[in-house]
């Protein structure tokens, strides 16, 4: 089983570098999804973020956005 880390949303704030306030009040249920990106162990009020899905998918969106030109060979070049 793939080993998980998994973060209050203070600890995240930190990582991340955002406010703490701004991932509760604009990003979690936005952004983040839960089963997904946060979990709330034993259904309890509790939140604990999961790095890893957070990390994959901030990087997904990154690379989907970035400008590519195509290249003769079928390749494409970030530019």
């Amino acid at each position: 089983m793939e080993q998980l880390t998994y973060m209050t949303t203070e600890e995240l704030a930190e990582r991340l570098r955002y406010d703490a306030r701004y991932i509760r009040s604009a990003l979690k249920d936005a952004v983040f999804i839960e089963g997904v990106h946060y979990i709330r162990p034993f259904g309890r009020r509790r939140v604990l973020y999961i790095w890893e899905s957070i990390e994959r998918d901030m990087v997904k969106v990154s690379m989907e956005q970035k400008p590519t030109i195509p290249m003769a060979g079928g390749g494409v070049c970030y530019g």
